[in-house]
């Protein structure tokens, strides 16, 4: 009896110092959520604001609305690619850049962390502004230095073809510093040991980064897949300053359309894209987790 009072003592101490993360997943977390999935099945507009119980429920109009809407089935096919070519672009990077410094780079090394690190915790907006002048097409910094090599230049932001690869491009370099630092903490983890056993049993460099290396970092390929996944899917900020969606749609993204529904006063249109765009990252998680979890896990 006396343990169980104990156990039960942990626990209401536990509880109590979870309550201030409690409160703030709360306020700012679940209680938006269930605020969107609340408007998405009514008319709610900006007029209703002051009297937000008078709208109508309307079911799943909205989303059956979603599926015949050009904007977003164009907004949302440009998110895929902003995933699947951002993701691994951005965990490719970060992995080859914490590879060559943990076996190449002995002095100096906080300093090259926090020169690739500064981009990520850089703030978005000035980052896209700064790449906004690098890609202008008459005096951008690129096409200066493609004019002074002799190659021909590119509107990189005005042409349709190019605009998302820009995009992609300046995310993945704003984003591989912080999985290359957390990959480089994780190969600082990788017994000495293991190496030494595979270079005896005659295993190249190749062979011991694919055989050692990989399997020991999956626990970490399996956090930045997570994590870079989750901000590739929301990204907004990106297009809406330095291309506003352009040109043609073609650098639209799922959450610069739902914020721009917002931005017109359609709160319940905008409530239901928001609660798919939810589900979808729940379910690419939980992929993630179940094609990258830990190897000793899958037994279980």
């Amino acid at each position: 009896m006396r343990r169980g009072r104990a156990h039960a003592r942990r626990g209401r101490i536990g509880l109590l110092f979870s309550m201030p993360f409690l409160a703030v997943f709360a306020v700012l977390y679940a209680g938006p959520l269930l605020a969107g999935l609340g408007m998405s099945v009514t008319d709610l507009r900006s007029t209703d604001a002051q009297h937000p119980f008078s709208v109508d429920f309307v079911g799943l109009r909205h989303y059956r609305r979603l599926l015949h809407d050009e904007v977003m089935r164009k907004a949302a096919w440009n998110t895929l690619v902003f995933v699947a070519a951002g993701v691994p672009l951005t965990i490719g990077c970060g992995l080859v850049a914490a590879v060559l410094m943990h076996r190449g780079v002995d002095r100096a090394r906080a300093l090259f962390r926090v020169g690739y690190f500064l981009p990520h915790v850089t703030s978005i907006v000035a980052v896209a502004v700064i790449w906004r002048f690098v890609l202008d097409p008459q005096s951008g910094l690129l096409n200066e230095g493609l004019r002074a090599a002799g190659l021909p230049t590119a509107a990189w932001l005005a042409d349709e073809r190019t605009a998302l690869p820009s995009l992609i491009a300046m995310a993945a370099w704003r984003g591989f510093g912080f999985d290359m630092v957390v990959f480089l903490a994780a190969l600082q983890g990788v017994p000495r040991e293991l190496y030494e056993a595979a270079e005896t049993d005659g295993a190249g460099a190749w062979a011991r980064f694919r055989y050692v290396t990989l399997p020991m970092l999956r626990p970490t390929l399996l956090f930045t897949s997570v994590y870079s996944s989750i901000g590739f899917l929301q990204f907004m900020e990106e297009p809406l300053v330095m291309t506003k969606g352009g040109p043609d749609g073609a650098t639209e993204s799922v959450s610069l359309a739902i914020y721009q529904q917002f931005g017109g006063g359609d709160y319940g249109y905008a409530g239901a894209a928001s609660t798919v765009l939810f589900f979808v990252i729940v379910l690419v998680a939980l992929l993630q987790f179940r094609v990258l979890r830990p190897r000793h896990l899958e037994a279980r």
